[in-house]
């Protein structure tokens, strides 16, 4: 299915690589024309310190940060970009003064949940919210929703792609965007041009991977 895919390099750091592979894609929320394959930024030790590192830097002079709420996988990215800001002493204002990496859970309807022992790693903490990708928002609103329930103060939203450059007044920090990408497009369901003139999807996508039709 990879065959005709194509590799774009970050304009913030040339290390930083993302494989691209056009067609027609469904995921959650919508359809898109490109999937992107973050596999290697999420799980290779290398590609996710360059990751992290150049997250880093939309934090590192002026904002205090607690936890980093790790979305779609990206665990490994967390951890680096928490060590990262630790060396360039961003200050964590929690009582034992070590940035937390934390995951939400989803209950069977599909709501975002922190259990009892990671709640006070969110009430009250200044939170930095860490996502593979948001081509909607839709996703990046409910966890803002969530995290707000719970008492968490953002500082920042961080991600390896976004089609926005905001939401709710809070900008999103993202490696690659739109302009990256010749001709990235995003449909609703119901508008997807490429349903209404009968080309079949490729693939179901998420943040996780993809799955042949």
């Amino acid at each position: 299915m990879l065959t005709n895919a194509f590799k774009v390099t970050s304009t913030s750091n040339n290390k930083i690589q993302i494989k691209v592979l056009p067609g027609h894609f469904a995921t959650s929320h919508s359809h898109i024309n490109y999937y992107l394959d973050m596999t290697r930024l999420k799980v290779g030790q290398r590609e996710a310190k360059e990751v992290a590192s150049t997250m880093a830097q939309d934090y590192q002079y002026n904002k205090p940060v607690d936890s980093i709420i790790c979305m779609d996988g990206c665990h490994t990215i967390g951890a680096y970009l928490a060590e990262q800001l630790s060396d360039a002493g961003v200050m964590s204002m929690n009582a034992h003064q070590s940035i937390y990496i934390i995951e939400p859970e989803f209950d069977p309807n599909g709501q975002m949940i922190f259990r009892d022992n990671i709640q006070p790693m969110v009430r009250g903490k200044n939170i930095v919210l860490l996502l593979a990708s948001a081509t909607t928002g839709k996703t990046i609103a409910r966890s803002l929703e969530c995290i707000e329930y719970y008492g968490g103060i953002i500082q920042g939203i961080s991600a390896i792609f976004s089609a926005a450059n905001a939401i709710n007044d809070i900008p999103i920090h993202s490696i690659f965007h739109t302009e990256d990408f010749t001709s990235y497009q995003s449909y609703s369901h119901h508008d997807c041009p490429f349903c209404q003139s009968g080309q079949k999807i490729d693939a179901i996508v998420n943040n996780f991977g993809y799955s042949q039709l």
